[in-house]
């Protein structure tokens, strides 16, 4: 089955809002065979949207729209997708008293616009949204399909996994499918991880590769494109293994998996109690590593020695390793990943410093540079990185380096 999406809102061409949304929709519906065939973001505008919502129907018969439902005068989805199918709104009692119910759970009053959020296109099943106001339509007659549902990304994604996809999957019978699977990788450039690949794409097809860089690492997407579950499954088994073998170290997980739950899983194999000291990332690491839920089974904590004299004095980095080599040197960065595994009496460590930016580089010492160290059960190993990007890049790649160290030096190829 072939699909358009179209979302609605103003806001997201003016970039003001990310349209997660769109993305959302295409994994979902790609999950149960449907396929989304083209994207559309059109304004608050009842010209545009009847327009994206009539073209798409005339191409394929089918579209989802997300956005426009709601109580205010922008929120005219429903209307203009209700004049294209010619089906007048009318007031629904049910999805009134719903409305009722939910201002009253969460002690807000209801005023006289919500009652908008009631009216209903004749002949609409509405697919109840337990997660606000604002119901999904589901319309269907001479056009084709139109499938409304809330903007708000939460319930979206509740009304698109409770209502609309098993409706989607009953229809198309769940016989083809088209699935995706996702390598995640970090600290190689995308054209070194492409040479390391070679020819792949030849070796793993009919599955298609797809390299997405980003601000943490390259993550390598396989797609098994329109074939029965269990053979698209095999097939991306086979892909995925093929790529982790060959991209080695740097693929650490897949799908959405974080390198920090990573390093503190295999931190915890090990038993491993883990602190970090960090100087230019000013905390990140330490955060990467607390947003994880149970990490205080293995970190212990950290230093954000950002001042020499907090290298001095609560890591006991010597002075005269400050003197001959800079704050910003492997020698600095092994004393800070001693120093705090002393401090925090921990087996596991790792130390970051290095110049952010955008001022205080040097023909030496560049904008970018950054040193780190990791220490494992009494050894400690070093690297130095020239990092591209803004100040904000350079500490975050920064970060994510440091737990890569570590997470080598956890599980060694």
């Amino acid at each position: 089955m072939r699909l358009e999406a179209v979302t609605v809102g103003t806001e997201l061409l003016l970039g003001f809002t990310v349209d997660t949304n769109a993305a959302e929709i295409g994994r979902q519906l790609a999950a149960v065979g449907v396929r989304v065939v083209r994207r559309t973001s059109v304004p608050d505008d009842a010209d545009a949207i009847r327009d994206a919502v009539s073209s798409a129907l005339q191409r394929t018969g089918a579209v989802l729209i997300t956005g426009g439902l709601g109580p205010t005068r922008d929120d005219i989805t429903k209307l203009t997708v209700a004049e294209l199918f010619h089906a007048p709104l009318e007031f629904d009692d049910a999805v009134w008293q719903a409305v009722l119910a939910r201002f009253a759970r969460i002690r807000r009053p209801v005023v006289e616009s919500n009652r908008t959020q009631a009216m209903v296109p004749r002949g609409a099943r509405v697919l109840p949204n337990q997660w606000g106001t604002a119901p999904g339509l589901w319309l269907e007659g001479l056009p084709g399909l139109a499938i409304m549902l809330p903007g708000v990304p939460r319930e979206m994604r509740g009304l698109l996994e409770r209502e609309v996809l098993p409706r989607l999957a009953e229809r198309v019978g769940g016989v083809i499918v088209v699935r995706s699977r996702t390598v995640r990788t970090t600290a190689i450039a995308e054209s070194t991880l492409a040479e390391r690949l070679g020819e792949i794409e030849t070796e793993i097809a009919p599955v298609t590769l797809a390299y997405l860089p980003g601000l943490m690492g390259v993550d390598l997407r396989v797609t098994s494109w329109e074939a029965e579950p269990a053979e698209a499954d095999l097939r991306l088994a086979v892909a995925v293994d093929r790529i982790r073998r060959l991209a080695g170290a740097h693929a650490y997980g897949e799908d959405d998996v974080d390198l920090a739950a990573e390093v503190l899983d295999a931190a915890r194999e090990r038993r491993l109690r883990l602190a970090v000291a960090e100087s230019c990332t000013g905390g990140l690491l330490g955060a990467r590593l607390t947003a994880i839920p149970g990490s205080s089974a293995v970190f212990r904590g950290g230093t954000i020695a950002y001042d020499n004299g907090i290298k001095l004095t609560e890591l006991g980095v010597a002075e005269s390793v400050l003197s001959a080599h800079g704050a910003v040197s492997e020698a600095t960065a092994r004393a800070m990943a001693d120093g705090v595994a002393a401090r925090f009496d921990v087996e596991l460590s790792a130390a970051v410093t290095g110049i952010a930016g955008p001022d205080g580089g040097t023909a030496e010492k560049p904008v970018g540079m950054v040193c780190f160290a990791t220490r494992v059960a009494g050894v400690t190993e070093t690297a130095t990185m020239i990092i591209p990007g803004d100040r904000s890049e350079i500490r975050g790649r920064a970060a994510q380096y440091a737990l890569f160290q570590l997470l080598r030096r956890l599980r060694p190829a």
